[in-house]
């Protein structure tokens, strides 16, 4: 996902400062991205100077004043241009404990047991967190429901797929899991 298209999209639900930005993403697209502040800001800077969106500076008392951005009629044709264009590939999943996953072989068997169940414990977490907030997003349009739909099925999806590899990792033998070699083989 582009933070561009991101920040855009969000700013057709309403007008909102950087923080607010990014409390969005790592709330709503948290299972497909994650996003850190260096990131916001210098994007928020970029959009503003191609015309994109606008910002105007909220005084604050005893605080620094807020930034709150605006999209522009340009940015929404931008936006609207990007959102029927098809994706340039398919299916995409960054996850660095999946790049670790196929690399348990060079390690040993506890601790790649260790880091399974620590991401079983996370999934879990995120899980009954997605499952309590169901009602929320049951409220929201029907684009917005789905990707929560996603969001918890996928969530479902993992938690079963990581207790499979637990399961076959816990039954395998060490030789089995030093194969690595044969990744590469042609």
């Amino acid at each position: 996902m582009s933070i561009k298209f991101a920040i855009l999209g969000l700013l057709h639900y309403k007008d909102m400062h950087g923080y607010r930005i990014k409390e969005h993403i790592e709330r709503n697209f948290g299972n497909m991205w994650s996003i850190n502040y260096g990131q916001i800001y210098p994007n928020l800077k970029k959009l503003e100077t191609e015309g994109l969106v606008t910002k105007k500076d909220i005084s604050q008392i005893n605080a620094p004043n807020k930034k709150l951005y605006m999209l522009t009629e340009k940015g929404r044709e931008t936006f609207t241009e990007w959102l029927f264009t098809p994706p340039d590939r398919g299916m995409l999943i960054r996850d660095p404990f999946l790049l670790r996953f196929i690399f348990f072989g060079f390690g040993d068997r506890k601790s790649s047991i260790k880091i399974i169940d620590e991401q079983i414990v996370n999934y879990e977490r995120q899980l009954k967190k997605r499952k309590e907030n169901i009602i929320k997003w049951e409220k929201q349009d029907v684009y917005v429901r789905l990707m929560a739909d996603l969001g918890l099925n996928f969530n479902e999806m993992m938690l079963k797929w990581l207790n499979q590899a637990r399961a076959e990792i816990n039954k395998s033998s060490d030789g089995d899991l030093a194969n690595a070699a044969g990744f590469f083989s042609d």
